[in-house]
């Protein structure tokens, strides 16, 4: 079996729709955040959650020299905050682009959907990538739109109502 192409990857992982967040940190030089989409929940007991950031991730010394870290969810109406964190801006210059509030020691994002406050569990390297993980200390949500990364560009949930099956069993002339 050969090796796959890095393009041919990245386009079938692309397909794979995933939601959007701003994971931040408080490092001594100021708030610190970067744009991801590689974050899920990882144990109900205890609750923890999982976020991948790449090796290159100026982010990601903050999170490392930090105790606590945030997952913002980003929501549809913060397509610019999400494009802002993953740009290559200095950092205050990525917060002051945003409302944000300190909150038990990270940065909030205001305006999300929900966000989740972890205490850093473990750092992991995994290819170019680091794997952060944490244990929720707070969690809140709201009702919001989620922002969504899907095929290399930010999308929004359609609310749509499916369509009967053909094979529902009903009679068709």
């Amino acid at each position: 079996m050969a090796v796959p192409d890095p393009s041919e990857f990245r386009q079938a992982v692309g397909m794979l729709p995933t939601g959007v967040t701003v994971i931040g940190a408080i490092a001594a030089s100021g708030p610190a955040g970067a744009t991801a989409s590689a974050v899920c929940s990882l144990s109900l007991e205890p609750m923890m959650m999982l976020a991948c950031l790449d090796r290159g991730s100026r982010t990601l010394l903050a999170l490392q020299g930090a105790d606590r870290f945030s997952i913002n969810i980003l929501g549809t109406q913060q397509r610019s905050a999400a494009e802002v964190f993953a740009s290559k801006v200095d950092q205050p210059d990525k917060w002051a682009a945003v409302e944000w509030k300190e909150h038990e020691g990270v940065p909030l994002v205001k305006g999300c959907p929900a966000y989740v406050v972890c205490a850093l569990h473990d750092v992991i390297s995994a290819g170019d990538h680091v794997i952060i993980t944490g244990n929720v200390l707070e969690v809140e949500a709201a009702p919001g739109d989620p922002l969504v990364y899907h095929g290399g560009l930010f999308r929004r949930l359609e609310d749509e109502t499916p369509e009967p099956r053909p094979d529902d069993g009903q009679t068709r002339t």
